[in-house]
């Protein structure tokens, strides 16, 4: 039990707790809640505006929870075909499934249906768009360095739940789009070799499409999936707890210690306030911009696809892979193998799986093995940043492909122009994105240095005695100088000598000369603008006071 004073009466006797201290001193000596919020409430955390992203997600998941648990009460995930009787008229007499019934009625007869099943779907796609936006600044910030490893894992495994969810609750109402998009799930499964046609019928009880689908993606939708993620969402807060929030270099700013405000009641204060406005946002959203609307689009019937059929935009650079490959195919001993579908089916992964990797094969090129709890400015490592722009024009020429004939409609364009374009800029695209943004973070460096040694351009001009024109600068605070200079800059891993003493050749192994290439490549010469040198700076200062 923890210690505390006793307060006394005009008696001079004791008296006794009151009912809210006694349940207090009775968790804290069960629990040790004392001396888990001593020690975690005051917690510090930095203050700066990429910081919200993070927080955008978990309100959006706890959100999707909260909206979640409302919809299953009235949905009924069954395959089984009624006559519709409900009051949207245009349907009355059509045969659908009790899951397209139910969504129908949800969104025509239910009180705050339509508005909940909205705000559902809108905090879906905003939580997806958030974590992508959020690891991107952890990945261009380097905030997944030792010992952040395992906690960048949780967030791309929380990614790709997130995609698996977002599919299998998109799948469920069993409307026309819907439909369209799990037979194009299904066609991608039929494409796996050897496996693919016993995985589809156990996956469909059947031949396609089953009554079996809808009531397994709804277990696997409101039940497997959330409670995995439920699970990662609370390990990776915990982890951030552990090992403390990244910040941005500046005065007083150290690998040692954190400055910003204090958990509670700041950061507690702030958090509540942002969860309000994303849930207010949110809800706005549902109540103004109508998204899925079932009604309209009609029930799903296996010979019909939708006009302009799309899935949610985190699945529209999938669906891009396979529109715009070739339709290539093997037969073989009386079997057929899909390319045209298998190898885009297999590149989605394998294109995701390259983000995850990555901070382990930073850390093993620079064989960098300490803790890092300062983050880089994009700038400040352009070889990092030049992949991650690369992968995000990858990511967005594949969903132009996954949308070519929205894109032709609109724009009036020819379909096979743009199938065209996204094959060859699928090659082009991410070389050239990595090119031009590695020359970009160069100059941005050399701005940087210039900064540093001249200070800030006023816009002022000043005619000297002898008749120049100077524009007059106004130097930077040594809190700014800091800030600018405060970042290393590695040096490429070196083999060293080929030979030893003696002339004889060394042998190297091939894991260590493939280091040093990517190494050289990444910080060797050319690589990074040197920083300005206190020298430097006194010499550019010792003139005429004009620089």
């Amino acid at each position: 039990m923890s210690e505390r004073t006793q307060d006394h009466g005009q008696d001079g006797r004791p008296t006794p707790p009151a009912k809210g201290e006694r349940l207090a001193d009775w968790a804290d000596g069960r629990l040790g809640i004392h001396t888990l919020g001593k020690s975690q409430l005051r917690k510090v955390f930095p203050d700066h505006w990429s910081f919200m992203f993070g927080e955008i997600c978990l309100y959006s998941f706890l959100i999707l929870i909260l909206t979640g648990v409302w919809l299953t009460l009235f949905f009924e995930p069954s395959g089984m075909e009624v006559e519709y009787n409900g009051t949207y008229e245009p349907l009355k007499g059509v045969l659908v499934t009790r899951a397209y019934e139910s969504t129908v009625d949800i969104s025509m007869e239910v009180r705050g249906g339509l508005l909940i099943r909205q705000i559902h779907h809108w905090a879906a796609l905003v939580f997806v768009a958030g974590m992508l936006v959020h690891m991107m600044r952890v990945f261009f910030t380097g905030a997944f360095r030792k010992p952040r490893e395992l906690n960048w894992l949780f967030g791309w495994t929380l990614l790709m739940l997130g995609l698996i969810t977002g599919l299998t609750g998109y799948s469920l109402p069993d409307d026309l789009l819907s439909g369209t998009g799990v037979r194009f799930a299904q066609g991608a499964i039929l494409s796996i070799p050897v496996v693919g046609t016993y995985l589809s019928f156990f996956l469909f009880g059947g031949e396609f499409p089953g009554h079996d689908i809808i009531p397994r993606l709804f277990a696997v939708h409101v039940l497997l999936l959330p409670g995995i993620m439920l699970g990662l969402v609370v390990a990776h807060l915990i982890l951030v707890f552990y090992h403390k929030h990244t910040q941005f270099a500046g005065p007083g700013r150290s690998e040692r210690n954190v400055i910003g405000a204090p958990f509670f009641p700041v950061y507690v204060a702030k958090a509540g306030g942002f969860f309000f406005l994303v849930f207010g946002v949110l809800a706005l959203m549902g109540a103004v911009a109508t998204i899925n609307p079932v009604w309209a689009l009609g029930p799903y019937r296996p010979d019909m696809v939708g006009t302009g059929a799309q899935p949610d935009w985190y699945l529209g650079f999938s669906e891009g892979l396979i529109r715009v490959m070739p339709s290539w195919e093997i037969d073989a001993w009386g079997h057929t193998l899909e390319l045209g579908v298998f190898i885009p089916f297999a590149l989605f992964p394998l294109i995701m799986v390259a983000i995850a990797v990555y901070p382990f094969a930073e850390a093993w090129v620079t064989k960098d093995r300490r803790e890092h709890h300062i983050a880089d400015r994009p700038r400040n490592a352009p070889a990092r940043t030049s992949f991650g722009v690369a992968w995000l024009s990858l990511y967005g020429v594949l969903m132009v492909g996954g949308g070519n004939d929205i894109w032709a409609t609109h724009f009036h364009l020819s379909i096979n122009a743009i199938t065209w374009f996204v094959r060859i800029a699928f090659f082009v695209v991410p070389p050239l994105a990595y090119a031009v943004t590695y020359r970009v973070c160069l100059g941005l460096q050399r701005r940087d240095r210039a900064k540093v040694l001249h200070g800030r351009e006023s816009g002022i001009i000043k005619r000297l005695p002898h008749g120049e024109y100077v524009e007059v600068h106004q130097p930077l605070s040594q809190a700014e100088r800091y800030t600018l200079t405060a970042h290393e800059q590695p040096v490429p891993f070196e083999l060293g000598p080929l030979v030893d003493a003696n002339g004889v050749a060394r042998k190297v192994p091939r894991a260590d000369r493939l280091r040093a290439r990517l190494s050289r490549a990444m910080y060797g010469p050319g690589t990074q603008v040197p920083k300005p040198t206190a020298q430097e700076y006194r010499q550019v200062h010792s003139g005429d006071g004009h620089p």
